[in-house]
């Protein structure tokens, strides 16, 4: 089985086009094959791991409903989909009713990719947002997922609980702009991480130098601007993570023809 590799992290999806962290912009995102898809996971008051960036529901629903506290039943029940159909001025038709789905739901679409595809595939890397690791290693092993997954997080003791279960699962170290990037390197490197992630202001040539010296990767969060993402790609950044996947992906193909 073989994954793709082409550097482009979709942030919540397909943010620019799709409503956040749901199963339709999960199901757009794979078509469109880039090689990971972001996602951040929250737990419910009864212990269901669910898709969703914030704490709760106000940004998305008509209901504002604090995610820790509900449960998922309670959570199901509303329409993420309302402010987004409101912002785009698309009626119900054009933009029908949506839930929070489950993480197990979102693995379950990136392990069907081997009943439609023949030959690479997308993953999914998970943003925990709680202190959700232990539930979630423990699902992952439950639905045979380790090689359809890896993690995101700047939570260096989530990243040690991650590495010790399995260290082939590939973990993203965010960073701030401000890090440093020597003592960066050295940390990855004693915890194997190979992926450094830098918030995209924070990327100067010099740091990408010491990252591939240390034969590591970089990358840089969160780019929606296509001249600069023309700008980092040729510094030499790995990975970018970004709301405007296809832009990227044309971008990169575009630099490929020309070379």
């Amino acid at each position: 089985m073989g994954f793709l590799k082409n550097g482009v992290t979709a942030h919540r999806g397909n943010l620019a086009q799709l409503l956040e962290n749901a199963m339709s912009a999960f199901i757009g995102t794979v078509s469109i094959e880039v090689d990971w898809i972001e996602a951040d996971i929250r737990e419910t008051a009864d212990g269901k791991l669910v898709v969703i960036h914030d704490d709760n529901t106000k940004r998305l629903a008509t209901h504002n409903l604090s995610i820790k506290n509900v449960t998922y039943a309670e959570l199901k029940a509303i329409d993420i989909t309302h402010q987004f159909r409101y912002t785009n001025q698309l009626t119900t038709e054009q933009c029908p009713k949506l839930s929070i789905p489950l993480l197990s739901d979102v693995i379950n679409l990136m392990k069907s990719q081997g009943l439609t595809k023949t030959q690479h595939f997308t993953r999914l890397s998970i943003h925990p947002k709680v202190d959700c690791i232990d539930q979630t290693i423990q699902l992952i092993e439950n639905m045979n997922a380790a090689i359809w997954v890896g993690f995101n997080d700047s939570n260096w003791e989530n990243l040690q609980r991650i590495r010790a279960w399995n260290s082939e699962i590939p973990v993203f170290w965010d960073r701030p702009a401000d890090n440093d990037i020597n003592n960066d390197i050295e940390t990855a490197k004693k915890l194997g991480i190979k992926n450094i992630i830098i918030q995209q202001t924070g990327i100067t040539p010099s740091k990408v130098k010491s990252v591939h010296n240390a034969e590591l990767e970089i990358g840089a969060w969160t780019v929606n601007n296509p001249s600069t993402m023309e700008k980092l790609l040729k510094l030499g950044i790995d990975r970018i993570y970004t709301d405007c996947p296809i832009n990227l992906l044309v971008i990169k193909n575009q630099d490929a023809t020309i070379k």
